[in-house]
């Protein structure tokens, strides 16, 4: 077996690996996986062993967004240095999904959080620091960057009622599977392995101290992370994942950690907000008027569901709030695209004015 087989190299890829075998640029290229990255530097694993590698010139020239760069999980094309232990990335092979988020802070930009992972564990413990809110954003932008949710509760052995937190989740996640389990008896680890056979890569996310690290050694049955206690006063954790890192776990599959999110703002997921929504959607959807505004209008089934308690009034305003938040992220985005497309082709002007025999 290939060593890019043991990381998911499949027939899929191979295929998407063939698409591109026309282009004299690759033609001294192998394909590798992104295991880290480091300050646009990045760790590669190939047939050949382990790469440092780097983006080659034009790369860098082409690239304008932040998911045109490559990020852990990415499988590229990968040139070798003569002599050298080390590599330079030509181009990235098409991604099967991305989890991504606005940053965090006013800046409106994307964060690429996950590539090419076939689940997404969305975690959350079983104490204080368990918000339904949140795990309606996660699952939303779950939906919307082409994997797979699944729930993990964590920390089941510091909690004496699961099921009251079980309850709350499937009343948001409409048929999500949840999971609980506990990294310090080992309960329902074994289930989330079985999950991952195959070669599936599946990506950890969550707050800092609800567990991920914990989890994340005890998926892959050695201590690959550093672990930190939450704080006693208020149940919150200390950031102990500092960067992404994809990582073996026994059985097969493929393991991808992330910092912990405290704020987890949405990038771009309107479309996947009827997913994450389909109760509130289907009330919308028996309104008298279609252009219903869900406010005095007759009719207005969202309004009787509000009155009879068939919808939460938090279910409602956390969708409203999400709502104006994806059209303003989508505005800025909008305007941040356009001033970019401006600025390349000033760049393009600018150096065809430099070309010999040009007139200055």
């Amino acid at each position: 077996m290939k060593i890019v087989e043991n990381y998911g190299w499949n027939d899929s890829w191979k295929a998407k690996w063939a698409d591109q075998s026309n282009n004299e640029k690759l033609q001294a290229c192998i394909a590798g996986r992104i295991l880290l990255e480091h300050k646009h530097m990045y760790r590669v694993v190939t047939d050949e062993g382990e790469w440092l590698a780097s983006l080659s010139g034009s790369f860098k020239h082409l690239a304008q967004d932040r998911r045109d760069f490559p990020a852990v999980g990415d499988w590229v094309a990968i040139e070798k240095m003569p002599g050298e232990e080390k590599g330079i990335i030509r181009s990235i092979l098409p991604r099967t999904s991305l989890f991504s988020r606005k940053v965090a802070g006013l800046t409106t930009a994307e964060q690429i959080v996950a590539v090419n992972v076939d689940i997404v564990f969305l975690i959350m413990s079983l104490n204080l620091d368990f918000n339904v809110r949140r795990l309606e954003r996660y699952l939303i932008a779950a939906w919307d960057s082409g994997a797979n949710p699944i729930i993990v509760l964590t920390k089941k052995d510091l909690c004496d009622n699961p099921q009251f937190y079980v309850d709350q989740a499937n009343n948001v996640a409409f048929g999500v599977p949840v999971h609980v389990v506990s990294s310090v008896t080992g309960e329902g680890v074994v289930e989330l392995q079985e999950l991952l056979k195959d070669g599936k890569t599946a990506a950890l996310l969550g707050s800092s101290g609800v567990g991920k690290s914990s989890l994340t050694n005890a998926l892959c049955g050695e201590n690959v992370m550093v672990v930190q206690n939450i704080r006693e006063d208020d149940d919150k954790g200390r950031h102990t994942t500092t960067h992404r890192e994809l990582f073996r776990m026994p059985g097969g599959g493929l393991l991808i950690d992330t910092p912990g999110m405290r704020e987890f703002q949405m990038w771009d997921n309107s479309e996947s907000l009827n997913t994450g929504f389909k109760d509130v959607e289907q009330f919308a959807n028996s309104c008298r008027f279609t252009d219903c505004q869900h406010k005095n209008q007759p009719g207005c089934a969202v309004q009787e569901a509000l009155g009879n308690g068939s919808l939460t009034r938090e279910r409602y305003a956390s969708y409203e709030k999400l709502k104006r938040e994806l059209a303003y992220v989508e505005r800025k985005a909008d305007a941040a695209a356009q001033k970019a497309e401006r600025g390349k082709w000033k760049q393009i002007t600018k150096d065809m004015r430099k070309r010999p025999g040009k007139k200055r």
